[in-house]
């Protein structure tokens, strides 16, 4: 709420700014005027929150990005601040301060010569609060049986050991994000930039890893940190713009692998397993962009160069930590990964007559995968040599983008605009090397009258490709008559109606979405066979007076989709149906009395989702897995009254009741060879009731200069 207001102020300014030179070109005698609508600030002015906020129950998932995940009392502590003084502008805020949540932001600067910014923000994501797990963590890196664990076939066998073995072990991450800024305007054309951001995340996540046959879900520490930079040196005329930059981004991770011991009996040597986690990498990358427009049509012509490279030499773990596998050394120690990107675009905007306008862009994108090559003898699972060595594939594209779009005004009343592009992606060491994509649309925009604006688009896309190699998939373990779906032929029909309705006299405005695609993979005997998706909205919103609104919004998107699939690695022989349906509706309300101390703000909203999935197998007949399902549901009132002009009360109140079915969530013991951390669905409702107190220092509003 604070950052809302802040930004507001600021833009209050801005179009006396844009005035200013127009101004300038009247002579006449101003010494005897006073400013009386012009806002300045002036000296130092705060508003600052203390209260309370109460959590009436546990519920993981309501904690994610607000930090109220267990039942409790928290601080509620928010503030904003500004000072301005002759050269000086200073501005700050402060959010959820002592909670999971919480965020620091300052700015100082002199406006029109410099500017630094400092940022502070923590972000919590809680998973699932009902996990739980036998395994003990004797380093971040290890995960080890409880003491006296008998390793056995089955999760059925571990039934007599579970309860005492299992202990709880919720599933989420805190990321902590620092910001640093600085700009500085070198004269009147030029303007320096330079940007750091820190993001360290940690806590713990689930990953799924075992022997051939048998699987653990583990819960696996979360320690890693992304450095960013972004600088660069910007300069501007009356006509044309450039920007030279440099952006950088370092990933380290302080878990570079998990090694653990497994609970089911397993061949010797083999108890204890080790996989590699996200290596250590990074990337860089200059870039110069620019515009410049022209007089002739009103031309504007904008462009983009970038190189950069990414690079990751991790050392390799061996090929297996099994002391019975003789599996020899590894062509190299290191990964030695370096990939080199190139992108360049450009775009020509142009208005040959007050009714045509045109548009021209290209754009070319290339990754080279310049990784050394070797052949590698691998070990699956730390169980058994693969045989034969295999090599480490280096993939490499080139895609390109070019596309030519134009719009007529018949009249003011009447628009019809139309497109084409093409798109060509080349690949290597995959099924299609050479891919080819053309889209083409047209719209018709239509106001009869001043109070209705109704448009229509539609169109189609064909995506093709100059052979599919069933050979490579063959190699690959593939059945040559699969298609992946981003690979596959597929014939694409898509159209939009859209219908805006708001009356100049009256306050009531509404406005409504119909989009329709249509996804066919004609050439696809196993794989995804086709998808077709429907969506619609409404908004009706009303300006019942000045001080009062109301919204209400409804969405209903409806996916389904068809493929098919062999289990004896020839012809199809099943066949699966998907059938995603989302509702959502929205109801909102503010409300300001005349004379201005009073606030209220409400808002309620459902959510619902269903997903079935029906099954048709020539060996097992039709059958269907049992729906997925979910429902939310939010409700939250704002409210705030100014018992003097300095001290007000603030009240808020969160509601939220969350169902879910999954029958992908299950138990440790439901899956014979699958030890599972047993999450259940969501299953909860819970409330936030926060009271506070503000107190407002320095002048209640905008300071008018004299």
């Amino acid at each position: 709420m604070f950052k809302r207001t802040l930004r507001s102020r600021r833009i209050l300014v801005a179009p006396l700014v844009l005035l200013a030179p127009a101004l300038s070109y009247a002579q006449v005698d101003t010494s005897d005027w006073a400013c009386e609508s012009c806002p300045f600030d002036q000296e130092y002015r705060a508003e600052i929150e203390g209260g309370a906020t109460y959590v009436s129950d546990d519920a993981v998932r309501f904690g994610n990005f607000t930090g109220y995940d267990e039942k409790g009392t928290y601080p509620l502590i928010n503030g904003q601040g500004r000072y301005s003084g002759d050269k000086y502008l200073v501005d700050y805020t402060l959010e959820d301060i002592g909670l999971d949540s919480q965020a620091f932001d300052l700015s100082v600067g002199a406006p029109g010569k410099f500017e630094l910014n400092l940022g502070y923000r923590e972000l919590p994501f809680r998973r699932f609060g009902t996990t739980s797990t036998i395994f003990d963590r004797p380093a971040s890196d290890s995960l080890a049986l409880p003491s006296g664990w008998v390793p056995v076939s089955t999760t059925a066998e571990m039934e007599s050991q579970l309860p005492s073995s299992l202990r709880p072990q919720n599933i989420g991450t805190d990321r902590q994000v620092i910001d640093l800024g600085a700009n500085w305007n070198a004269g009147d054309k030029y303007l320096l930039f330079a940007d750091f951001r820190r993001q360290t995340k940690d806590g713990i996540d689930i990953s799924s890893a075992g022997s051939y046959t048998q699987a653990s879900f583990l819960p696996r520490v979360i320690d890693h940190e992304t450095d960013q930079v972004d600088a660069g040196v910007h300069y501007n005329t009356a006509n044309a713009s450039f920007t030279v930059a440099y952006y950088g981004s370092f990933f380290t991770n302080n878990n570079s692998s998990l090694t653990w011991e497994t609970p089911f009996l397993a061949q010797p040597g083999a108890t204890s397993l080790r996989m590699a986690a996200e290596p250590d990498n990074e990337f860089s990358q200059v870039s110069l962009s620019g515009q410049y427009r022209m007089k002739t049509w009103d031309t504007v012509f904008a462009f983009l160069v970038a190189s950069g490279r990414g690079k990751q030499n991790q050392a390799l773990l061996p090929y297996t930590i099994n002391p019975d596998i003789d599996a020899g050394a590894l062509p190299r120690s290191n990964l030695d990964g370096k990939v080199d990107t190139a992108n360049y675009s450009f775009t020509l905007a142009s208005r040959p007559s007050d009714k045509t306008r045109l548009q021209f862009f290209y754009r070319y994108d290339e990754r080279d995968n310049g990784t050394p090559i070797d052949q590698w003898s691998r070990v699956v699972v730390d169980s058994f040599p693969s045989g034969e060595p295999e090599p480490n594939l280096a993939y490499s594209f080139e895609r390109e983008d070019v596309g030519l779009s134009g719009e007529y005004a018949f009249s003011r009343k009447l628009k019809v605009s139309a497109g084409y592009d093409r798109k060509r992606l080349d690949r290597n060491y995959q099924e299609v090397v050479e891919q080819l994509t053309d889209r083409g649309w047209g719209q018709v925009r239509w106001r009869p009258v001043q109070w209705l604006d109704i448009r229509a688009k539609g169109g189609a896309e064909q995506r093709g490709h100059d052979g599919y190699d069933e050979t490579l998939g063959s190699v690959l373990g593939q059945n040559p008559l699969m298609r992946k779906y981003n690979l596959a032929y597929r014939y694409r029909e898509f159209g939009e109606l859209t219908a805006s309705i708001m009356p100049l006299e009256s306050p009531v405005s509404l406005s409504a979405t119909v989009l329709f695609a249509d996804d066919e993979y004609e050439e696809s005997l196993i794989g995804l066979n086709g998808s077709e998706e429907m969506r619609g909205t409404v908004d009706l919103s009303w300006a019942i007076s000045d001080g009062a609104s109301l919204y209400v919004l409804y969405g209903h998107d409806r996916i389904d989709a068809h493929q098919t699939g062999s289990q004896q690695f020839d012809w199809w022989d099943w066949s699966a149906f998907h059938e995603d349906r989302f509702d959502h509706f929205g109801f909102g309300m503010t409300w300001r009395p005349a004379d201005g101390r009073f606030n209220l703000g409400f808002s309620l909203d459902r959510a619902e989702g269903n997903t079935g999935i029906s099954l048709d197998s020539l060996s097992g007949g039709p059958s269907t897995l049992p729906d997925l399902e979910s429902t939310l549901d939010t409700a939250r009132i704002e409210a705030s009254y100014d018992f003097t002009d300095r001290w007000s009360g603030t009240f808020d109140l969160r509601y939220e009741r969350f169902e879910m079915t999954d029958w992908a969530l299950v138990s440790q013991t439901t899956l014979p060879l699958v030890l599972t951390s047993g999450a259940q669905p969501y299953d909860y409702d819970v409330y936030a009731v926060g009271i506070g107190i503000r107190y407002r220092f320095g002048d209640d509003a905008i300071s008018l200069a004299d």
